[in-house]
């Protein structure tokens, strides 16, 4: 039987990874290295992070992206975006010298067994392990808007989707959003020769500023501004302790969606936009798609359009992890009756020996989870809460809290 199984293994999972790797924990590290920024984003894509926010994290806090970068990007500096193709790369390479093997398997089922779980991979494999660490990224928790669900892939899809975009070459395309990922999605549409147009429930679009040097403090390019933003960005502990329906609003809402400054100029100079409308319907129509739209004043508007690209960002949600087990998943404490678990200091769930890492946890930890930047938070500590529930005396011993409601109590609060 194993210590830890990791299951996911983009920048919170290899760091996990790193981290229990250097511990001596039995471990398996299960998917495939960095396959969102892989698979699912656009060639030619920028990050909005720089290099302080986007390193992983190592139990010696090397191997960072600016080690990477030195040796074969010695040219970036401050305020230099962060090319996808670069960042992938940085992963890759972080993986292979601080995590001593990832398997490229999907896993299919995490389930109760015995003190334990068993973890079922698509090859037939059935491993057993004392604890699990989930750190499944964004993927399986894409927004959909509900009135393109019926349409088929040919005229609708999810921003997600896409790693190349020239197939839209040629074609009116219509992106949903106002955040980073429709305005860039968007503006490399038109650049791909496609005729993309912008649709957004906001009144309009925002902005983000350049970033200040280092010096004056605060990673480069974090979304943290303001009081609130700052502590989340910084002192992702101290969200813990704010009221539960403080949590989620904060892991719902924070930050608002805003572009990056370096985009706004290739945006606005080759995109149209429509503000305060949202879809009412979505119709198949000829060889295209007929919106139906109602702005904020109440009026009614229709739109034709070749294929709509839903750059709706992602909603985390208990309920869609379909890999964990109904009765692990309908078990587990929430944050204020969301669909987002209640976690330990140690990132364990109300269910013991169950760990979550990244998205997931923003309703514990604030919105830095939903970043690269959260990755070196929450591996260590995450560590830590592994260890006290193996027992491994290199963990702080706490006293189990007493369940509630018949749900199994976490250690580590």
């Amino acid at each position: 039987m194993y210590d830890l199984v990791v299951v996911g293994a983009g920048p919170y999972g290899l760091s996990v990874a790193a981290h229990a790797a250097a511990a001596g924990l039995r471990l398996r590290v299960l998917g495939r290295p960095m396959a969102t920024w892989r698979d699912h984003m656009p060639d030619g894509m920028l990050l909005t992070s720089g290099s302080r926010s986007s390193r992983l994290s190592a139990p010696d806090g090397g191997h960072t992206l600016a080690d990477y970068r030195a040796a074969h990007d010695p040219a970036a500096g401050h305020g230099t975006p962060l090319p996808l193709a670069t960042f992938t790369a940085y992963g890759r390479w972080f993986g292979e010298r601080a995590v001593p093997q990832v398997e490229e398997v999907t896993v299919t089922a995490v389930r109760p067994d015995g003190d334990g779980f068993r973890v079922e991979t698509d090859t037939g494999e059935r491993i057993t392990t004392r604890t699990v660490a989930l750190a499944v990224g964004a993927m399986p928790f894409a927004n959909r808007p509900w009135p393109l669900l019926e349409l088929p892939p040919h005229l609708a899809s999810h921003s997600s989707d896409h790693r190349e975009l020239r197939r839209f070459s040629g074609k009116h395309l219509t992106v949903l959003g106002s955040g980073q990922s429709a305005l860039e999605t968007a503006a490399l549409l038109a650049e791909q020769g496609a005729r993309p147009r912008l649709v957004a429930r906001a009144d309009r679009l925002r902005w983000a500023s350049p970033p200040q040097p280092p010096e004056r403090g605060g990673p480069p390019f974090g979304p943290g501004t303001g009081r609130l933003g700052r502590l989340w960005w910084r002192a992702p502990w101290a969200v813990r302790h704010l009221p539960p329906a403080t949590r989620v609003r904060l892991a719902e809402t924070a930050p608002g969606p805003a572009g990056a400054w370096w985009l706004r100029e290739r945006f606005e100079q080759a995109v149209p936009v429509l503000l305060n409308h949202r879809i009412r319907a979505a119709v198949p129509r000829g060889d295209g798609v007929r919106l139906h739209l109602t702005h904020t004043d109440g009026r009614t508007d229709t739109l034709d359009t070749e294929h709509v690209v839903a750059a709706t960002g992602y909603r985390p949600d208990l309920g869609r992890l379909r890999l964990l087990a109904p009765q692990v998943r309908s078990a587990l404490r929430t944050v204020g009756g969301s669909r987002l678990p209640e976690l330990s200091a140690g990132f364990e769930s109300s269910w013991p020996g169950l760990f979550f890492a990244g998205p997931l946890t923003a309703a514990s930890f604030g919105p830095a989870m939903r970043f690269v930047h959260g990755a070196d938070f929450t591996a260590p500590r995450l560590l830590r809460g592994v260890q006290r529930r193996l027992g491994d005396r290199r963990g702080a011993t706490t006293i189990p809290r007493p369940a509630r409601d018949g749900a199994p109590a976490p250690h580590g609060t």
